[in-house]
């Protein structure tokens, strides 16, 4: 009950560059942070020794350090290499635990490298198809047209400032009338 002691209640708690309302369960709000999930906050909140069902508001500043130090570098925390999202970073060799912004960032990347190597996941998203090995039969159908195409008029002419737009229609009617009239003879 430490966390509960003089601090008074805040009603927005600011954890790792979030804003997170203070009247929000422990649990809940630091699933709202990007990169932890529910497992990951409970792990936290375990190790630190925090009640997950009091409200966020009242964390004393300690406790946020704490959690902010645990959260930016689980390893230490004494938690499991299966625990963390990013395994064997590619560029580092390290377990990392990315957070927020870094986890679009680093997948665009990885999407990147593996079309700039040309290696069939990497063709696979150019395509735009399945990576994995999925089916791609029956599954997988959403985005692109399916079916025969409509038929219609081709778009129309930009019109120029010059002429008239009424001018070359009425010249093509007549030649259009005149020439199943020769073929009747």
């Amino acid at each position: 009950m430490e966390y509960l002691s003089t601090q008074e209640y805040r009603h927005i708690v600011r954890i790792v560059g979030n804003d997170i309302p203070g009247e929000r369960k422990m649990l809940v709000g630091l699933t709202q942070i990007k990169g932890i999930g529910y497992n990951f906050a409970t792990a936290i909140l375990d190790t630190l020794k925090i009640d997950s069902n009091a409200n966020i508001g009242h964390l004393t500043d300690e406790n946020v350090q704490a959690i902010e130090k645990l959260i930016s570098n689980p390893v230490e925390g004494n938690f499991p290499t299966w625990f963390l999202n990013r395994r064997k970073d590619i560029e580092t060799g390290n377990d990392l635990h990315l957070l927020t912004s870094d986890i679009p960032f680093t997948l665009r990347n990885d999407i990147e490298r593996e079309r700039i190597t040309a290696s069939w996941r990497g063709y696979r998203h150019l395509s735009g198809l399945k990576v994995r090995g999925q089916r791609t039969r029956t599954s997988g159908r959403k985005g692109g047209a399916v079916g025969v195409a409509k038929g219609g008029m081709a778009a129309p002419a930009k019109k120029s400032s010059d002429a008239p737009a009424a001018a070359p229609a009425a010249e093509a009617a007549p030649a259009a009338e005149a020439a199943p009239a020769e073929k009747k003879e």
